[in-house]
């Protein structure tokens, strides 16, 4: 049923005919509203140019004079507004089974066509019935693409929203340095991000395990999904099930209301298992089989939930060793690391410590309004040969910090100053020697090496220069300068 009323537009040159079209519509004027009426295609054009939204239905003479007509007159004025619907009545001769007639005014655009004849029924259109029918189906059909329009444009609107949400994402979350490495973990994640299956993201903690699984996510055909993130090491043993498979209300004495775990959460989308290598071989049971079938069971329910899930993991440790030692799953390491993405410590990327300072220095300097500032090559040249053992986010701290402290200029006092505690601290550490696994145990010249190498490392890093680092170990200049390029130090 139609609730409002049909606005038509009336194209004809004959008064008569006009007359016989408006005492056709008039008993139904409570549903059909004709808004205007004019003698000429080319008038009809312009009026529809003008107000197209004023109209639903256009009722054309097919042989209008003006010498704009029929099927070019229909196609100009579906090309300015396709969903306008358009009911052909013509005085042409013609027989209703008349099909190439039929088809060449269909493909033009028109909806419906019927003759005025014969002219001896001179109040009214012929086949009144079929013609109201026809202006009432094409008014359907309108509202039909109108509101198809309406929700494409909707849709196109809401993928539009969700794209330039990835981007600033992604935009927020670069991925700085010109590394090798860098270009190939790049590489790495333009090949996996869309390949279904389990990633492992493995480096030493601090060095961005985090931004590369969100970016493997919002390069992905799931970017759209969610992308949810839990740190393993923080989650009980005892929790473990009601954290990722939740719980229903009544479950246990505790549980006053419903809980949605982790995997339904990230259903149809990523879940980031961040210090996988601390769940315990009990969780990791769990985990395995909730991967392998597809289904999770959440406590309180007896029927299983189907979750469609993609896992990324990450870990500090090596995980093949934990697998050696039996304190992790070969069978959860092998589901976890079907894709693997190594992530290299900072040192090992001295290229990507100058790119990275300017990049926090410059984000910190807009956050806290700090007008244009220079870091002194001095202080440059130091930072990028530190040794950065908390990896990027060590650099992030102590970027904020020199920016803070500055004076006009990051130089070396300012980096001496913000680095000294935590130098002396590392320094320190050196001392703190654990015994290890059997496992891990090296021959003693290559400990000493390895000891030799940090602490002569630590010592650098507390002085200026090379000089009086030397002196400060009772060393001649010349000695320490070997000693330097035995350990690579140089």
């Amino acid at each position: 049923m139609i609730k409002e009323k049909i606005r038509i537009l009336i194209v004809e040159d004959e008064d008569y005919d006009v007359k016989r079209i408006v005492n056709t519509l008039e008993p139904f004027k409570n549903m059909m509203d004709v808004k205007n009426v004019v003698s000429s295609g080319r008038d009809a054009l312009q009026i529809i140019e003008d107000n197209s939204d004023d109209y639903d239905v256009i009722i054309l003479d097919y042989q209008i004079s003006g010498g704009l007509y029929g099927v070019e007159l229909i196609s100009q004025i579906k090309k300015i507004d396709p969903s306008l619907q358009i009911i052909i009545i013509t005085k042409m001769t013609l027989n209703q089974t008349d099909i190439d007639f039929a088809e060449k005014l269909i493909k033009s655009g028109a909806s419906w066509f019927g003759t005025k004849n014969p002219i001896d029924i001179e109040d009214f259109i012929y086949q009144p019935t079929d013609f109201l029918l026809a202006i009432q189906n094409a008014f359907e059909k309108r509202q039909l693409q109108l509101e198809k329009s309406w929700l494409i444009s909707e849709r196109d609107a809401t993928l539009s929203k969700l794209e330039n949400n990835v981007h600033d994402n992604l935009l927020k979350k670069k991925i700085i340095g010109t590394s090798s490495q860098i270009q190939q973990i790049k590489f790495f994640i333009s090949k996996y991000a869309d390949v279904n299956a389990n990633i492992l993201i493995t480096g030493e903690s601090g060095t961005g395990k985090e931004l590369i699984a969100t970016h493997l996510h919002y390069l992905s055909k799931k970017r759209f999904e969610n992308f949810v993130t839990v740190n393993c090491s923080a989650i009980p043993d005892t929790l473990f099930e009601s954290e990722f498979f939740g719980h229903t209300k009544g479950a246990f004495t505790d549980a006053r209301e419903e809980k949605t775990g982790l995997f339904e959460q990230a259903h149809k989308g990523t879940l980031f298992l961040d210090e996988v290598g601390d769940l315990s071989l009990n969780a990791q049971a769990k985990l395995l089989r909730a991967l392998e079938s597809g289904e999770i069971d959440k406590i309180g329910r007896k029927k299983k939930h189907k979750v469609d899930v993609r896992i990324i993991s990450a870990t500090n440790k090596d995980l093949s060793q934990l697998v050696k030692q039996k304190k992790f799953r070969q069978d959860f390491y092998y589901r976890l690391n079907i894709l693997n993405i190594h992530i290299p410590a900072i040192r090992e990327r001295k290229d990507d410590i100058e790119p990275l300072i300017k990049y926090f220095l410059n984000e910190y300097r807009k956050e806290y309004a700090v007008p244009h500032l220079s870091i002194s090559s001095k202080a440059m040249d130091y930072l990028t040969e530190f040794s950065w053992y908390g990896n990027v986010r060590q650099i992030k701290n102590l970027v904020l910090r020199m920016l803070l402290l500055q004076n006009g200029e990051i130089n070396m006092d300012v980096v001496r100053m913000c680095l000294t505690d935590q130098i002396k601290r590392e320094f320190e550490e050196l001392g703190n020697v654990t015994a290890p696994d059997k496992d891990f145990i090296i021959p003693l010249k290559e400990a000493e090496k390895n000891f030799r190498f940090k602490y002569i490392q630590a010592v650098r890093n507390l002085f200026p220069t090379d000089t009086e680092a030397a002196k400060r170990l009772g060393l001649a200049k010349s000695n320490f300068h070997r000693l330097l390029k035995q350990l690579n130090l140089k």
